[in-house]
């Protein structure tokens, strides 16, 4: 891949700017939590793995600033809280601030300067970037298994390299399918109403040379009823104990066309994604997002003054509508409450 989502350099996090692209492809230096939460809120960075790790960095950057502080824990705390109300759904989010949170208490019961403790953290978020890019390797070995040779491939919204340290997570599964010699036709749906299928999705495919065709999010059904497509793979923002998936707007009907054409539908992600903590769907917390969003396209109003807007950035697919659901950890199908609990709880702790 020819670009890096998220980097530390010179003291800093560079942050590839996904509200320029295709446009111009250009980096944000973030220096503090405070813009790190705004960096997400924002969405200059957006994905729930990429999310997590740029989350990472941000805790990273705030026991730096506890250093200085008068009164660090306050300030500690306060720069975690602010981090964690940035973006509600995406779990890896919650994950990652628990995760260097829980560190940083380890060191500092151990008797850690505060100093050491800053090391150690942003030491921590490198292990967090590393390992994400390694499950997002891992979901494309396990997936590509799943995708049949010579049918398309239908994914909606970016769950690609630029939501994640890199290569991607249903992205990652279309790049190893590929990578294994199956012939692969790749169908973005245009993902309204940022736009993240045909702004972010194409234009990284591109750049790997992986042709691919983007489709108003309403041709979906059409597409999937005219045969052309073995399969439908998309990513996901928080996962639920029954296997209930919240991803980007838009998923949920496009799993329902899904299973009326019967095309199997997958969730990549890894197990960081899973919150067992979340029984089903309806425990998963909803961002809902400004109105402007909907109301205007590039700037330029073109619904009308006054009008009621609903913009939620997310919806629950249920999981009797997923076929399978490809972690870093292996394959997980129905029933889920078994099959995602015993991913989790193998090897490093996941999302519960």
């Amino acid at each position: 891949m020819g670009f890096r989502t998220l980097e530390w350099r010179d003291g800093a996090l560079w942050l590839l700017d996904q509200r320029k692209l295709p446009a111009s492809v250009e980096e944000v230096r973030v220096h503090s939590a405070a813009e790190t939460a705004r960096a997400i809120r924002e969405m200059v960075v957006r994905g729930a793995p990429a999310i997590g790790c740029t989350a990472a960095y941000g805790v990273a950057l705030a026991a730096r600033d506890a250093v200085r502080s008068s009164d660090p824990e306050r300030t500690f705390a306060a720069a975690v809280e602010e981090l964690r109300a940035a973006r509600p759904t995406a779990v890896n989010l919650r994950w990652a601030l628990e995760r260097l949170a829980t560190k940083r208490a380890d060191l500092l019961r151990a008797g850690a300067s505060a100093e050491r403790v800053a090391d150690a953290l942003l030491e921590e978020a490198h292990a967090v970037l590393a390992e994400d890019l390694a499950a997002c390797r891992a979901i494309g070995k396990h997936g590509a298994q799943l995708v049949p040779d010579g049918q398309g491939i239908l994914t909606h919204c970016n769950a690609g390299g630029l939501a994640t340290a890199g290569y991607g997570t249903a992205l990652g599964v279309v790049r190893a399918a590929i990578e294994s010699g199956k012939k692969c036709v790749v169908y973005a749906d245009e993902t309204r109403p940022w736009l993240q299928g045909a702004r972010l999705t194409a234009w990284e495919l591109l750049q790997d040379g992986i042709p691919v065709t983007v489709l108003p999010d309403v041709a979906a059904a059409s597409l999937l009823g005219s045969g052309r497509v073995g399969c439908v793979v998309v990513g996901a923002d928080r996962i639920a104990r029954n296997g209930d998936t919240a991803n980007k707007v838009g998923t949920y009907p496009l799993a329902l066309a899904a299973e009326a054409a019967g095309v199997p539908f997958f969730v990549a992600a890894p197990i960081s994604t899973v919150d067992l903590r979340a029984a089903n769907g309806r425990e998963i917390p909803i961002e809902e997002r400004g109105a402007d969003e909907v109301t205007h396209v590039a700037g330029s109003r073109v619904a009308p003054h006054g009008v009621n807007v609903f913009n939620p950035s997310f919806d629950v697919t249920p999981a009797r509508l997923i076929a399978a659901i490809v972690t870093d950890r292996g394959v997980a199908r129905p029933p889920y409450e078994e099959s995602l609990e015993a991913l989790s709880l193998t090897g490093r702790g996941g999302g519960g």
